[in-house]
């Protein structure tokens, strides 16, 4: 049976959980439809006659334009969270060391 090691033995990582890099990857994913739904409205409704080629203009311009935006604020929020995360684990290692009483 393989030794797992215990959590405290673990090696840090600045990797995000799974479940977060999961969630920042769904939230560019709708961020990216609803830019693109918006951008192709925004086209649609000022545009009369036969708009398909600026309605997908649009629409891959918000697309784009939206995904990117949540990108960077799920990329900085991924990194905060690392970093709150490694502030946590440096204050429980220094909290369970034997006081030596200097």
């Amino acid at each position: 049976m393989p030794c797992v090691p215990a959590a405290d033995d673990r090696p840090l990582s600045a990797l995000p959980s799974p479940l977060a890099r999961g969630l920042a990857f769904v939230s560019i994913l709708v961020a990216g439809v609803a830019g693109g739904v918006i951008g192709w409205a925004l086209v649609d409704v000022q545009c009369s006659g036969d708009c398909s080629t600026g309605s997908a203009i649009g629409l891959v311009i918000g697309a784009i334009g939206a995904a990117a935006g949540t990108t960077v604020v799920a990329v900085l929020v991924l990194r905060a969270m690392g970093e709150w995360h490694e502030i946590n684990d440096r204050d429980r290692r220094s909290s369970n060391r034997p006081d030596t009483g200097e």
